[in-house]
């Protein structure tokens, strides 16, 4: 079923970037709660002491507000009694007297910053205290009657609470940054775990890209893990069956061809002695004769071909490399091809050519262009171009045809084993085994090279099969001897 498109990103994730992601948030979450209670929590100790501090000092200072004051206390006085008990407790002193207001800092602390819950309470004969904002900053007010003449007297003392919101936004700061730390290591671990876990489907992964390759005996080792052993065993023994499965169509593949050469062998030599008798046939023992010549000449060619390809499957395909002058040798390869065809096959090798050398087998590399040439006169209406080109170190075999070319889908396809294409319902007697391209890739592969096809260049429709093969390296002396 396929996902919708509006699932958050990280769920269309990998399995491995999920894992981490959870690893990560999960981290995230609880160092995001730990910081907000360990703040919450130095807030509240901070605070509650900070109070216990400002009342002490608070009551120490209201008995000597208690002591001084007297009924001839002018302002001058009164001023004099706030400015020293606010720089001995570093707090901000308020004193009324009647309707007078005097304060150690009227800036900062004055009748209008009073607040008026405070006062009014404090009017009654209770003393109070709050925590409350003077302008910007934060406060511990308190508020005592003072008895005695003069009965109206009132003492208010803030104490700045600006250390400890220092300390809490450092503190913040701080717990801010563990938990960016904390989040990061884990998602180093989530990573460091998912890999651990995701590690044995990554072996599966990688042996079962090499079976596919073609490496059979590929096989797991088994893990200390018991849950993994299962999986490993189960793994190993369906990579057994597959090797086992495989060889058992090699060898049939092998035996079945072997064992049918030599009935292909006599009914060759039979049609080679009606042949010698055809003047004694009528017109349809003729034709007939040339029917039957055809299909045992395509009957032994398929022969062949299961032939090369089992040789692939066993491993027993070798390569008897020699150097190769390119050019000529595609030459005769097409002369050889043009003795059993009508085809016309148009050759264009581009300067400088005529020195090249390959290292190559020539049977197979001969295989090669005869497979590709005679591919492309089957459905290219009879007009075939073989071109040859170097690109630094490299040779391009280009066979183009005028046929109705290769869709995208089937690129790589038609060189699978007997895949035919769309084509292939319109072959007609001439459709071939399928194994030709097989056979073609499966030899250049052999020679370290490669083979595509790609749309005909500057042409509305046609095919252009590529081969790119390693250019030899030899010596001085034996270019000059090419040369020659």
């Amino acid at each position: 079923m396929r996902r919708p498109r509006f699932l958050p990103l990280f769920v269309r994730r990998g399995l491995r970037r999920r894992i981490t992601s959870a690893f990560a948030i999960g981290g995230l979450l609880l160092a995001s709660t730990i910081s907000f209670a360990t703040l919450a929590l130095t807030r509240q100790n901070l605070l509650d002491e900070r109070d216990e501090t400002a009342f002490s000092v608070f009551a120490n200072n209201g008995r000597r507000v208690r002591n001084e004051l007297t009924a001839e206390t002018d302002d001058e006085g009164r001023r004099a009694i706030v400015e020293r008990l606010g720089q001995a407790s570093g707090t901000f002193p308020l004193l009324r007297v009647g309707d007078e207001w005097t304060s150690a800092d009227p800036l900062v602390f004055n009748r209008e910053t009073v607040p008026a819950s405070l006062l009014e309470l404090v009017e009654s004969g209770t003393p109070a205290r709050m925590r409350t904002t003077i302008g910007s900053r934060s406060a511990v007010v308190s508020a005592v009657p003072i008895p005695g003449p003069p009965t109206d007297a009132i003492y208010f003392e803030a104490a700045p609470l600006d250390d400890i919101e220092d300390t809490l936004d450092t503190l913040a700061f701080i717990l801010f940054g563990v938990a960016a730390v904390t989040t990061m290591f884990a998602a180093a671990v989530g990573w460091w775990a998912a890999g651990r876990m995701l590690n044995p489907l990554v072996k599966v992964r990688t042996a079962a890209e090499a079976l596919a390759a073609g490496a059979l005996d590929t096989r797991l080792t088994p893990p200390d893990d018991a849950d993994l052993a299962s999986l490993t065993a189960s793994f190993n023994e369906m990579a057994r069956a597959l090797e086992e499965r495989i060889a058992r169509d090699a060898r049939f593949a092998s035996e079945v061809s072997h064992e049918l050469r030599s009935p292909l062998m006599t009914l060759t030599a039979s049609v080679e002695v009606l042949y010698n008798m055809a003047d004694e046939l009528g017109d349809r023992g003729r034709t007939a004769l040339d029917l039957l010549s055809d299909d045992i000449s395509r009957f032994r060619r398929l022969v062949e071909d299961l032939l090369e390809i089992n040789r692939y499957d066993v491993g027993t395909a070798d390569l008897e490399a020699e150097e190769v002058h390119i050019v000529e040798f595609v030459q005769h390869a097409i002369f050889q091809f043009g003795l059993d065809s009508t085809a016309v096959v148009d050759f264009e090798a581009a300067p400088g050519m005529e020195t090249t050398v390959l290292l190559a087998d020539k049977r197979r590399l001969g295989r090669v262009v005869s497979n590709l040439v005679e591919n492309a006169s089957k459905y290219g209406d009879g007009e075939v171009r073989v071109n040859l080109d170097r690109h630094d170190s490299l040779v391009r075999l280009g066979v183009e045809d005028n046929g109705p070319g290769v869709v995208l889908a089937e690129r790589k396809l038609i060189f699978d084993r007997f895949h035919r294409g769309r084509a292939g319902g319109r072959r007609g007697k001439d459709s071939g085994s399928g194994l030709g391209l097989a056979l073609v890739a499966e030899h250049v592969g052999l020679h370290g090279g490669r083979v595509w096809v790609e749309d005909r260049p500057n042409a509305t429709r046609g095919a252009r099969f590529v081969v790119e093969l390693p250019v030899a390296t030899v010596d001085d002396e034996s270019e000059e001897a090419l040369a020659l």
